[in-house]
Order: structure tokens, then sequence, then C-alpha cells
């Protein structure tokens, strides 16, 4: 006889599972795509790439953001990005549209409208294409949800005997039998291999979002140390006019890609306070091609390194390890880890987890109708005669 457990466990896989499948599959298989979202993008729009010459140097947010500004008349940048070599350098403005400019050259390659398909897919994935504030709490608490559908799936796959028939079973599909054995083995068997990654995917989304998720999980990770909060310093208004607006940034650049960037990588971002914000200051991320980024933050008008605070201001290397599970934690989620190859494992992985609300369906109606048929027909006595 099943225990108590065990038939909670079943209905709670079962009934749960039906009720939030649907968006499973949209978060899952929007998530497959948006593994390769670099990737496509690069393929969709070729102002992206800028080839580097033999021995060609990065040019310094000067020279590029003056050309990009150039091309969107009338409006002020707010931050640019450097990427990897090979890459158009981003500039970016309170705008729909992103200019990509040579880095090496200084010409505008183009400019691209953000909202694309790319993005279309990302906000299903983020928030089902509902108003972002319920849809996201939709998807996160489904995430939720799902994680703990994982785990009583496991709970339903341990073989109760750890013979050679049920290991055989429990570990591999058998593609000769009848169509509803090999559904139920892709849900059982994929379920139970691609475990993992479903369950570190789960997480790191559940991280990202849910504040009692992400709290305790640092908290435990640095030993007992509460998250720190992000403090952006102003700059010294006292301090106006003593150098020139580009030259600050350039040095900024400068010493941020020589000092701050890991050897052989310019990939950063700056974000360049606007004329009306007289106290922000200029803050940078660095190493922003890889999962070990790092913050930074100048004083706007003379460029002096500041003081803030938050899980990202310290060297990867010297962050305890709750700084550095959450700077990891989307790199964790979206499979850049170690590049290509666990982009593929993460691929296939979110296939498979859009594909468990269908073959789980279809294991529980194959199931309601044989239940069905074995039900005896209520037939009309005869009469004695």
């Amino acid at each position: 006889m099943k225990s108590a457990f065990s038939k909670f466990n079943a209905w709670f896989h079962l009934w749960i599972g039906i009720v939030t499948g649907t968006i499973v599959f949209i978060v899952s298989i929007t998530g497959a795509i948006l593994v390769f979202e670099w990737e496509l993008r690069d393929w969709a729009y070729p102002e992206r790439r800028a080839e580097a010459p033999a021995g060609a140097k990065q040019l310094p947010p000067s020279v590029l953001i003056p050309a990009a500004e150039a091309a969107m008349p009338g409006m002020h940048v707010h931050g640019i990005q450097y990427h990897v070599p090979g890459h158009a350098a981003e500039v970016t403005f309170h705008s729909d549209s992103v200019v990509y400019v040579n880095p090496y050259t200084g010409k505008v390659n183009g400019i691209v409208h953000k909202h694309d398909f790319i993005t279309w897919v990302e906000m299903g994935h983020v928030h089902l294409w509902l108003p972002h504030e319920v849809g996201t709490k939709i998807v996160l608490y489904s995430t939720l949800i799902f994680f703990f559908l994982l785990l009583t799936g496991l709970v339903l796959w341990w073989p109760k005997k750890w013979n050679r028939h049920n290991i055989k079973n429990a570990f591999s599909i058998n593609w000769k039998a009848k169509i509803k054995r090999v559904n139920y083995d892709l849900h059982n068997v994929l379920g139970f291999y691609t475990l993992p990654v479903t369950i570190i995917m789960a997480y790191t989304g559940m991280y990202m979002g849910l504040g009692w998720v992400q709290k305790p999980s640092y908290w435990l990770a640095s030993g007992g140390k509460a998250m720190p909060e992000y403090y952006q310093p102003p700059s010294d208004t006292t301090n106006t006019h003593v150098l020139p607006k580009w030259q600050v940034v350039d040095d900024v650049w400068r010493r941020s890609v020589n000092e701050y960037s890991a050897p052989k990588s310019a990939a950063l971002l700056m974000g360049i306070p606007e004329d009306d914000e007289k106290d922000a200051s200029i803050y940078v991320y660095t190493n922003m091609e890889g999962a070990y980024y790092q913050g930074h933050y100048f004083d706007q008008y003379t460029g002096a390194k500041l003081a803030g605070t938050g899980v990202d201001v310290m060297p990867y290397d010297d962050a305890n390890l709750g700084d550095k599970l959450r700077r990891l934690n989307y790199s964790l989620h979206v499979g850049l880890i170690w590049g290509i190859p666990s982009k593929i494992i993460y691929f296939i992985g979110a296939l498979i987890a859009a594909s468990l609300p269908i073959t789980g369906f279809i294991i529980w109606w194959g199931k309601k109708k044989k239940q069905k048929r074995k039900k005896p027909a209520n037939r009309p006595q005869q009469a004695e005669a």
C-alpha cells in the first residue's frame, strides 16, 4: 500500500503540474531560445559586428559617442558598452534604439530598434506578455512550483527496488515499446537526466526575483552575512569644471581597461551622467562578457575612484562565496558559465523542460481514458417473470 506521503507526492505532481503546465512550457521554450540570445542577435544584425584590423586598438568614448549622437539628433548618450574583439561598441540613449559604432574606425554601423523578436521572446520569458508586475509574479511563483515538481518527480522516478529490470527502466527509453510507453519514458527518463540543469535554471530564476529566496541563500553562502545594499556614491559638485567632461570619461575608460579588466579583455559598460545629473557618478562594469564582472564608480568631474557598496564592488577573487554566487547567478541561469558547451546543455535542458508538461498531460489523459473503459456500465435490471 502507498503511504500518505507517496499519495500526496503523486497528487501534487499530477494536479499542480497540470495547473502550471502552460506557464512552464512558455517559460521553458522561450528560455531555450534566449540561451543563444547573443548569437541570434549577431546573426540578425550585422551592425553588431566589427572585425578588428591587425594591431588596431579600440578608440575612446570621446570619439565613438559624438558619432553616435550625430546619428541620433537631439538626444544625449546614456551609456556605452565595449564588447569583445570583433563586435561593435553599443551606444545607448533614453530611446527605443541603439547605435552600433565600429570601435576601431569610429564610423556608425547602424541603428537598431530595441524591441525586436528576441525582446518579444524575453518579455514572454519574464512576464508572459502580461503587465510586468503581474506577469513577473506569475512566472516567479510558477517557477517555484516547477522547482518542487522537479523534486516530486525525482521521488516518483526513484525505483522501489534497485534490481536490473528497474534500473534499465529508470535509465533508458524503450523505443520498441508502444507509443504510450515511449511517452512515459520520455517524461520519466529525460526528466531525470536533465534534473541538474533544470534545478539550476529554476533556482537561479527564483533567486533573481524572490527576495526571500535570495537573502537566505546569500546568508548561508557568506557564512551568516547580510547582503550588502547597493550604493552609488555621488560626485563632488564643488569640483565642477575642473576638467573637460570627455577628458575625464576617456581617462576613466583607459584606467578601467588597463587596471580593472582581465588580461586581453576590454569588454566593459560605462554609464555616463547627463548634463543635468550634477551629483551623479560615472559607473563602470568591467569583464562584462564573463561571469566575473566588477562594478566601479568615479567622480564625473575629476575621475577620482569612489567607494561604492554592493556584491560586485570587490574583485571576484577577493569576494566571499555569497558575493560570488550572486555574481555568477545570471551566468548559471542562462548557461554562460562554460561558453558554447554549457549553452548547448542548457538549450537541450530547456527544450526537455518544455516537453515535460506535454508528456505529463499525455500520461494523465491516457490513464483517464483507461479508467473510463474499466468502469462497468450501469445496466437496468430486468424484471422477474
